[in-house]
């Protein structure tokens, strides 16, 4: 075992035979975007941090409202309480957990994932939960079946429920974000023999686990993305600019802009209107016509009291202007 002291901090995660001290300064050297920091990404955070992957970008859309707390394991009642977007409160949250990493918070909306892996090359490991269900599967773009070849021809157990009427248990969160966790940490020390090449399905209140053999569609279905090379959500052909939140009885609208809102105007003028205004530098609040209103910098805005989209853009080009 190393003695050089840089590696203390993970002296028991290299005494694991798949790691080694090899595996380890591999992982110090990775760059990994995490996509989403909610309930999976932020349990996805705290490992990657934890384990020493040296860069790690943390991509979300969304503010902290209290009712994640019960399961997005990196925030509390002061991040609520700051108005303070996911992206940002994990960093702080993770800078101190392990000051050797660099993590990068980028507050925006991402949706582009498996075309830009496949058109790019680069590995992904899907997950997602909902109810006390939630199933996974790792990517390897001209290896394995991209997620398009999957869900396309034979869609994941439980895909129709949402959140809103099916919820989410914190227990199935942690499993999913810990077999994507574990993939990571595969791909990243060089492993790509030990990656799982199944869908693994797993409810935990029902007592089921499944491992569902994709593998066998790699290069048999006529698959959009990876067969034909049309990347229709990186070309715009597919995606949304608004989008009605699950669960959340609110619309996001983003509306990209060639520069920053000026948050001090934008609260004057809204002021004037009589409305109550709050704001800082990540994003600006307020009440009008009985909506909360979130906007970010960049243009976007979550808009809650409704899930009708025309309503939400007409409530947008209202307040906001653009």
């Amino acid at each position: 075992m190393t003695t050089d002291p840089s590696l203390d901090r993970y002296s028991r995660q290299m005494r694991f035979a798949g790691i080694g001290e090899e595996g380890q300064r591999r992982l110090l050297d990775s760059h990994v975007t995490l996509c989403g920091c909610g309930a999976l990404g932020t349990v996805l955070a705290n490992a990657l941090v934890r384990a020493g992957v040296g860069y790690v970008r943390i991509v979300d859309r969304d503010f902290i409202e209290t009712h994640n707390l019960q399961r997005q394991i990196l925030f509390d009642e002061n991040d609520v309480a700051e108005n303070l977007p996911k992206a940002e409160a994990a960093a702080r949250k993770l800078r101190a957990v392990n000051s050797s990493v660099t993590i990068e918070p980028v507050v925006t909306d991402i949706d582009l994932i498996n075309d830009a892996s496949v058109k790019l090359g680069k590995p992904w490991v899907y997950g997602g939960s909902i109810g006390s269900h939630g199933q996974t599967m790792t990517i390897l773009p001209g290896q394995t079946p991209c997620l398009r070849c999957v869900f396309e021809a034979a869609p994941a157990p439980g895909e129709a429920g949402t959140c809103e009427t099916a919820g989410v248990l914190g227990p199935v969160v942690g499993i999913i974000a810990s077999f994507q966790a574990a993939e990571a940490f595969k791909i990243l020390t060089g492993q790509l023999d030990r990656v799982n090449r199944d869908l693994i399905y797993i409810d935990v209140w029902e007592n089921i686990t499944r491992r569902i053999k994709i593998a066998p569609l790699h290069g048999k279905v006529d698959c959009p993305c990876c067969c034909r090379r049309r990347y229709e959500w990186l070309e715009g052909e597919q995606g949304s600019q608004t989008t009605s939140l699950c669960g959340r009885n609110a619309v996001q609208v983003a509306h990209r802009l060639p520069a920053r809102l000026n948050f001090e105007e934008m609260a004057r003028h809204l002021r004037e209107m009589g409305g109550a205004v709050n704001f800082n530098r990540f994003m600006l609040k307020f009440t009008a016509d009985s909506h909360e209103f979130t906007v970010f910098p960049d243009g976007r805005a979550i808009i809650k009291g409704t899930s009708d989209i025309d309503k939400a853009r007409t409530l947008y080009a209202k307040y906001i202007g653009h």
